[in-house]
């Protein structure tokens, strides 16, 4: 193979179709788009599942079962040729990478994964990382810690969330004090006498 016989595979390039050239073109007149109608108007395209005013298939269709999508979580990632600017013995965490702009907007947590190499230690603080990620990070000499999972906020009061129960801690060999129940009196009242009327 020379210089002077590379050419492309037979049926890579074929003649552009030229619309609009007078009818005996072939594709004059509508140019392939047909008479009139939305399709036909410049810039009218039709979104995905559109059926012209119509209940569509996918809203006439039932919808039944359980969907995860709800409870989905929401991971920023973060390879490891992004972190090649860093300098050794560099602390990397979610304040260094929004201020680097590696990593924008809400997330549940950050990612790391191993696409790239990396060629010196770093401190990497994460939420998830790759087994491929850690190997290579822990090769270089750098270490990796994951981040404790996050408490949810309190809308009240804007604190964290204790999830672990306040009773837990407590002395387990003091019994809880209950409440005594109010005990209800034995003694029966006198019943009042019957006012007799008399009759004159």
């Amino acid at each position: 193979m020379r210089l002077h016989n590379l050419q492309p595979r037979p049926g890579a390039r074929h003649r552009t179709k030229r619309l609009g050239c007078g009818e005996s073109s072939g594709h004059g007149k509508t140019s392939g788009k047909g008479h009139k109608g939305q399709k036909a108007r410049s810039g009218g395209s039709i979104r995905l599942g559109f059926e012209g005013g119509q209940m569509p298939l996918i809203r006439r269709l039932p919808k039944r079962g359980f969907n995860n999508a709800a409870f989905h979580k929401r991971y920023a990632i973060v390879n490891l040729n992004d972190l090649g600017q860093f300098k050794s013995g560099t602390t990397v965490n979610e304040q260094l990478l929004r201020e680097m702009k590696l990593v924008r907007g809400n997330f549940d947590g950050i990612k790391i994964l191993g696409d790239g190499e990396l060629k010196h230690e770093l401190k990497i603080e994460a939420d998830k990382v790759s087994a491929g990620a850690r190997e290579k990070i822990e090769k270089a000499g750098g270490a990796v810690t994951l981040r404790e999972a996050r408490r949810p906020v309190e809308a009240s009061t804007g604190k964290d969330v204790d999830l672990v129960s306040t009773e837990a801690g407590a002395d387990a060999s003091q019994p809880k004090q209950v409440p005594a129940a109010k005990k209800r009196s034995t003694t029966k009242t006198p019943a009042k006498p019957k006012k007799t009327s008399r009759k004159s």
